[in-house]
């Protein structure tokens, strides 16, 4: 007998591992939930569902050498912008979605031009401020209500497309929690799919040489600039999608609706999950968030023992949770 690693799966193994895990997040969870009579896990898992899209784009800007701690301001930015549209302009949610995000892809231009160029540290630093800088101008600021927020924002309604009634109005819908699930999941699943197809392409293999050697890229005629511009680009337009779909969930929004703290956590999401794996911010999400809820019990010993377990588990598992293989047995 000998042990051996977990074999690589082919195109067809993975395209069945994801339909299999759409059909247990689509189907058997909603069941389970409605059999249990627990349906305050369908906003439980419908926030996993949206972080774990914010992580994914914080995940991006690790893929390119960049530690970025600043992903709650852009969810911040998109929230404001999705409720500024519905509220004062009655804009229709599903149009907010995608503007909120080109806002902060418009943001993100502004203000990676000049920061971009800083690495390690001094990035990490800058974007840290940025939530901070963000949260402030939400309380200075008139249009967006000030420390009062906004409140009373509608539910989704209708999406049609011509004609066709794709998405019904959630506020008709007698349970409008397990349509916020499902919409959550598949844009969850749009997101990781279009970033596993992003790292496979070309332009992934590029973005991979910025985080291995910047200068021999450049030296071979990789334009870094345009790559990091872009790839902070995507990662912000992904992180205003999640913040604008929060702000539908809870219909409000306030500055402190996303923190440093936030920001913190969305890195953190990607450490634990494994920064060498594309899906890895789904599963430090989820740990994470479950995590934190689990050790409300210890009461005053919370924030201590989940610190603790998380710098453990960082030690243990440095390359993140995926990193961890079940070994196979076979005859040999």
């Amino acid at each position: 007998m000998r042990m051996s690693g977990t074999p690589k799966l082919s195109g067809t193994h993975k395209l069945a591992a994801t339909a299999l895990s759409l059909a247990i997040l689509l189907l058997v969870v909603p069941w389970a939930i409605a059999a249990s009579g627990r349906s305050d896990l369908y906003y439980t898992l419908t926030s996993v569902a949206l972080l774990s899209v914010a992580s994914g784009g914080v995940w991006l800007t690790f893929y390119i050498g960049r530690i970025n701690i600043g992903q709650g301001a852009y969810a911040l930015i998109g929230g404001y912008v999705s409720a500024i549209l519905m509220v004062d302009y009655g804009v229709s949610f599903w149009l907010t979605l995608p503007l909120a995000g080109l806002f902060c892809v418009a943001a993100s231009v502004v203000i990676g031009l000049p920061i971009l160029k800083l690495r390690g540290v001094y990035f990490a630093m800058v974007t840290l401020v940025l939530t901070e800088v963000v949260r402030l101008l939400a309380l200075a600021l008139p249009i967006t209500h000030g420390a009062s927020g906004m409140v009373e924002i509608p539910l989704p309604g209708a999406l049609t497309i011509f004609g066709v009634t794709l998405l019904p109005d959630f506020a008709t819908l007698r349970n409008p929690r397990l349509a916020f699930y499902i919409t959550a999941v598949i844009l969850m699943a749009l997101c990781y799919a279009g970033l596993y197809r992003l790292v496979h392409s070309r332009i992934g293999r590029l973005c991979m040489s910025l985080q291995q050697n910047e200068e021999l890229a450049s030296s071979i005629g990789v334009n870094i600039a345009s790559l990091r511009l872009i790839a902070y680009a995507i990662s912000s337009f992904l992180g205003g999608v999640g913040g604008a779909m929060f702000v539908a969930i809870s219909q409000s929004i306030y500055p402190s609706s996303f923190t440093v703290t936030d920001s913190v956590n969305f890195m953190l999401n990607c450490f634990l999950g494994g920064l060498g794996y594309v899906f890895g911010p789904i599963i430090g999400t989820f740990v994470l968030y479950f995590g934190w809820d689990f050790l409300f019990q210890t009461g005053e010993y919370q924030l201590l023992i989940y610190s603790s377990l998380l710098i453990l588990l960082m030690l243990v598992l440095p390359n993140g949770l995926l990193s961890l293989r079940l070994p196979s047995w076979r005859k040999g």
